[in-house]
């Protein structure tokens, strides 16, 4: 006899759609009723493609985006199970489980890049305290993560408008910590700080400068990330350039990377929050530009900023409200590019 779609629906087809990106699933989704059904079931190229996107991310009042996902399966069944274990990294394992993974693909793509509150949305368009934080909705799950090769994480901010100074960290405090790695796009610093104690106040940190410091004389503008893999941090720029004259467009800076900087040794417990971090208040504008699995460009490991003896101690009086790391790191890198 003929065989109809459905017929194919365990094997075949899944073979095919399980390497669909978002736009041509959703043009699958449309074609007819049973295509919509069979993608978004468990197992699913939906289902599929969320675990392997998402994978390491975990919603604030929410989970990770399969809980029920077997992440140590890999690469040994075959047939339709085994393309998505090869091409997710996991097996379902429940799959009369009833959940509408488009659905929630959808609901990840969207919460991944949110900030939470005062902030709304995945957008920044004013700052009204000084030293304001801005965490994101999701969190960093390293456990989750392979330690070595596999996809990592990528989450990359644009920034349109900066009054004064805006920085990209992670921190540790979801796991009652109190350390941080922060990346300064001016300066082309990485800083590590860790609080000994809350009252009266003593943090300890020290810093690094895998970029030169942009000494144009207005705060960073352009595109800034992160990208974790494998248990190590690298940090990203990509700046607008000053106009040659007034009333030019301003042209777009080449990508930098500061390498593979800085390991998880400093991290307590196994979630990592990403963050805004304002020095100042003002009318910013900053919106999250992506969320990924690959960075801009291929880098490897910096081994030398590996070593202590590259780090430079941070001197500044934690006790003082008027000076804070990253004025301490800017004064010394500037003096550095004056020498």
């Amino acid at each position: 006899r003929t065989l109809a779609l459905a017929d194919l629906a365990d094997g075949p087809y899944f073979n095919i759609v399980i390497f669909l990106g978002t736009r041509d699933l959703g043009q699958a989704d449309v074609a007819c009723r049973l295509t919509r059904d069979l993608n978004r079931r468990q197992g699913g190229p939906w289902w599929a493609l969320g675990c392997r996107v998402f994978r390491g991310h975990e919603l604030d009042g929410d989970n990770i985006f399969d809980p029920t996902a077997d992440y140590a399966a890999m690469d040994s069944a075959s047939g339709a199970g085994g393309i998505v274990q090869r091409l997710t990294g996991v097996t379902p394992l429940r799959r009369g489980l009833r959940v509408d993974w488009k659905t929630r693909y959808a609901r990840f793509a969207n919460e991944v890049k949110m900030f939470r509150f005062p902030f709304c949305g995945d957008e920044i368009v004013a700052v009204h305290e000084a030293d304001e934080i801005a965490y994101y909705c999701s969190k960093l799950r390293t456990d989750l993560l392979p330690a070595q090769g596999g996809k990592g994480i990528y989450i990359e901010v644009e920034v349109l408008s900066n009054p004064d100074n805006v920085s990209l960290a992670v921190v540790d405090f979801e796991a009652g910590g109190c350390s941080s790695v922060t990346f300064s796009p001016d300066t082309g610093a990485v800083i590590r700080e860790r609080k000994i104690r809350e009252a009266p106040r003593k943090v300890e940190g020290t810093y690094i400068q895998p970029l030169s410091s942009l000494t144009n004389g207005q705060g960073f503008e352009g595109r800034m990330a992160l990208y974790l893999k494998g248990g190590q941090l690298a940090f990203f720029r990509r700046p607008l350039l000053p106009p040659h004259s007034p009333g030019e467009a301003r042209e777009v800076g080449d990508w930098e990377c500061t390498g593979f900087v800085a390991d998880l040794s400093w991290a307590e417990g196994q979630r990592l929050t990403p963050c805004l971090a304002f020095r100042d208040v003002g009318a910013y504008r900053l919106r999250n530009s992506c969320v990924g699995t690959e960075p801009p460009r291929p880098m490897e490991k910096t081994g030398m900023t590996y070593l202590d003896s590259q780090w430079r101690s941070l001197d500044w009086d934690a006790t003082d409200p008027d000076v804070d790391a990253e004025e301490e790191v800017e004064e010394n890198t500037d003096t550095m590019t004056n020498m």
